[in-house]
């Protein structure tokens, strides 16, 4: 089963070029660029996961988590921050109902490399998400996925 993941991104050349490292994995891609739509997407698609900037227009990154996970449509869906803020704020978010954390810097940085972690963090968010949900058909709470790093 293929992984479909909504990508929230206000920068048209991060989204892209996050969004050719997605496709390049495997996985089927939608798009937001601004929180009311990456709202609206998520409600009608039911992605497996969300990478979802804190920065975004319309609607922070904050209040678009909030919003998801107080609905019980997508309350289930893992959301993995996607941010350039820096890590310390991980512990916090985390709290707040984030899968995890992952910095985009470390795309930059370390080339390959920080794809491979990318990827490898988005498989093990997902397959958490998967095993949580199976029993019976029943949704269960998703736990905390720690050491996005």
């Amino acid at each position: 089963m293929k992984t479909t993941i909504l990508l929230v991104e206000d920068s048209k050349i991060q989204r892209l070029t996050n969004e050719r490292i997605l496709h390049k994995a495997g996985y089927t891609v939608l798009n937001a660029g601004d929180g009311e739509e990456a709202l609206r997407v998520a409600r009608k698609s039911i992605p497996d996961i969300i990478l979802l900037d804190m920065l975004l227009p319309k609607l922070g990154g904050r209040e678009v988590m909030q919003t998801l996970k107080r609905e019980p449509t997508t309350a289930q869906i893992p959301i993995l921050v996607f941010s350039s803020l820096p890590q310390t704020n991980e512990e916090r978010l985390i709290v707040e109902g984030a899968a995890g954390y992952f910095e985009k810097s470390r795309l930059q940085e370390s080339g390959a490399g920080g794809q491979k972690n990318l990827i490898e963090l988005i498989e093990k968010i997902v397959q958490k998400s998967r095993t949580s949900s199976e029993p019976e058909g029943q949704t269960s709470s998703r736990g905390a996925v720690v050491g996005a790093g």
